[in-house]
């Protein structure tokens, strides 16, 4: 290309990104201009919708405040009502019987009923979500009052039903073959336009039972790059970001048209291992694994904390699953080579460990919406080079993991675990370690131990009896590590200062739309 060529095209590039500036500008003046109660509030986050299915997308739902459910929980974990305003059980357990919101109607002017709610939760409780761990017998409308009888005890059922897979949408969200073809449920928000897999456009439900809220109209976009969602907030193409990368948020936080939240999370970043096959059916390779990870150095370069730093699954936003008493796990590599060799791992002449003529190469599978695992997938591919195990990073889409686990071609993945999307860790827990292990927990592994611990934490109230049944959970999975905790996680989020009343929810249930308002409002 000769130097004109070039020089035209940067010519050209500069009045293309003028006229970008020029037309941004214009757009946010048009905007300032414009009514604030007429704006548009605009959501960006990583998480595509997959489809309209609660247990595929309803976090995204249950997160703009489209849909509800029948309990929620508050900034502490603690179960509180929504679309049920009470409940009891039995004494022996196994009755709940739930009293529902009066005054409740879907958006297309439906009321909401025991009995639309009785079917509802019977198909969630058919389906894939979280509810099929529950032990229900049945679950059957009582005039104003839902009541749901199990097979045998389940304490901790109230914080099931805050999970978004069992959301209540209207009867006419179905197709006459019982399928969901849109999402007509109770909140706050509606939605007016649906673009999968990216966006949500919504307008304000009117008749709400919580009264009038103060944004007129907001819109989610899925976007995958954390560096893309910085510039967004920055630009003000975006009045609030959710999972912002620690470079981001360093950046953004000196922006004095942006306010900057840190919160930390009950979720972890964790490789999860094929504990069933040749790889890593040998605890002492999954030892191995996690002592040649450095996790201090990781945290500090990549995470910019020190204290993200995971010596254990269950991170100190988890409570009494927390075992505060574990020091860090070192990087050891003469220990880790030590216990490869033990195990039968020979290095070959390229350095790359070997066994039975097989070398021990390894596909790790990732996925970019949360920014920081694909950089910390590439230090891992290099930290587990140095005793001798050769990684082939892979950076695909989320749903891989659990098609491949589902496959079980699956090999090792890098992803973050949310323990709170039931709020209670029981949730995830039950269906990450089954006997059968889970999507986004075990595979090829499973213990008995640990399976009467998780049995018993099913009928057990009292949190001094708990304790010691959630230690035993804890340090099981700290010795046999089936999966490797790396570092546990905080939610960073960039909004608006035009924005007031902005809440961060730890438990990620909800944005809390329903609390802002544009701070030029009376």
């Amino acid at each position: 290309m000769s130097l004109q060529h070039i020089k035209q095209g940067r010519q050209s590039s500069g009045v293309n990104l003028r006229v970008r500036s020029v037309m941004l500008a214009a757009a946010l003046f048009g905007s300032m201009l414009a009514p604030v109660s007429a704006r548009t509030l605009n959501v960006v986050g990583p998480w595509e919708m997959t489809g309209v299915e609660p247990s595929q997308s309803g976090y995204v739902f249950t997160r703009m405040q489209v849909a509800e459910t029948l309990t929620g929980a508050d900034s502490q974990g603690h179960i509180v009502p929504q679309l049920a305003t009470a409940w009891q059980v039995s004494e022996d357990g196994l009755r709940w019987q739930f009293q529902l919101r009066e005054g409740v109607t879907f958006h297309d002017g439906t009321p909401l009923t025991a009995d639309i709610v009785a079917a509802e939760l019977q198909r969630a409780h058919q389906g894939a979500g979280v509810l099929k761990q529950v032990p229900v017998k049945t679950i059957r409308a009582e005039g104003s009052q839902l009541v749901i009888e199990l097979e045998r005890v389940f304490a901790p059922l109230p914080a099931f039903l805050a999970n978004y897979s069992t959301l209540i949408l209207a009867p006419s969200s179905y197709t006459a073959e019982g399928k969901v073809s849109q999402v007509i449920a109770t909140g706050p928000y509606q939605i007016q336009t649906m673009t999968l897999p990216l966006k949500l456009e919504l307008k304000r439900n009117e008749h709400w039972w919580g009264g009038k809220v103060a944004i007129d109209s907001a819109s989610y976009l899925a976007v995958g790059k954390g560096e893309t969602r910085a510039l967004m907030a920055q630009s003000g193409e975006a009045d609030l970001v959710f999972s912002l990368l620690p470079v981001s948020v360093a950046a953004l936080s000196r922006d004095p048209r942006l306010h900057t939240e840190v919160v930390t999370l009950p979720r972890t970043r964790m490789l999860k291992l094929n504990a069933g096959s040749a790889l890593f059916s040998d605890v002492r390779v999954r030892q191995a694994l996690s002592l040649a990870l450095d996790r201090q150095g990781m945290a500090r370069a990549i995470l910019r904390n020190d204290k993200v730093a995971a010596n254990q699954l269950f991170s100190p936003a988890m409570g009494a699953w927390h075992d505060s008493q574990l020091a860090p796990i070192p990087r050891d590599l003469d220990k880790a080579r030590a216990l490869l060799t033990e195990a039968g791992w020979q290095a070959g002449a390229d350095g790359i460990l070997q066994k039975d003529g097989q070398p021990f190469q390894v596909k790790l599978l990732t996925y970019s919406n949360l920014p920081e695992l694909p950089v910390l997938a590439t230090a891992i591919q290099a930290q587990l080079r140095e005793v001798g195990i050769a990684v082939e990073v892979a950076v695909g889409n989320s749903s891989e993991i659990v098609s491949q686990h589902r496959d079980g071609v699956l090999q090792m993945a890098l992803f973050a675990r949310n323990f709170s999307l039931v709020p209670n860790p029981l949730g995830t827990l039950l269906q990450d370690y089954g006997p059968e292990g889970g999507d986004w927990g075990a595979m090829g592994w499973s213990d008995a131990q640990m399976q009467s611990s998780l049995q018993q934490l099913q009928v057990i109230t009292d949190a001094a009896r708990q304790a010691p049944l959630q230690q035993q959970i804890n340090q099981t999975l700290q010795q046999q590590l089936p999966v490797i905790p790396v570092a546990w996680s905080e939610l960073a989020v960039a909004a608006s200062r035009q924005l007031e009343g902005v809440q961060v929810d730890p438990y990620e249930l909800s944005y809390h739309l329903t609390s802002l308002r544009w701070k030029s409002e009376e």
